[in-house]
């Protein structure tokens, strides 16, 4: 099942720099694991912001959740989920 997924991180200025840069370095390498695997299918930066429009291919809900939930910057995240369907004049298949 494909999700849409819209990310917004808000790191309080109050983390130490270290621990922000070791989150993000977590953060990029299971981001790129997930690509590699095919679950994480799409992911776009949002200019000028620092979030994101993702797509995920998951087999429901809750393993959803368990990737999002798994995400080293989740606690300073908010995040949106929108379930996709195919659409029935696209061309291509999901």
């Amino acid at each position: 099942m494909l999700y849409m997924v819209h990310m917004q991180v808000n790191i309080p200025d109050t983390l130490p720099k270290a621990e922000v840069d070791r989150l993000k370095a977590q953060e990029k390498a299971y981001a790129q694991k997930l690509q590699h695997e095919g679950t994480w299918r799409h992911l776009w930066r949002i200019a000028g912001q620092y979030a994101n429009y993702s797509v995920f291919d998951a087999a429901g809900n809750d393993e959803l959740h368990d990737i999002l939930s798994s995400l080293p910057l989740y606690p300073y995240m908010s995040i949106s989920v929108t379930p996709l369907a195919q659409h029935p004049s696209a061309i291509a298949a999901n």
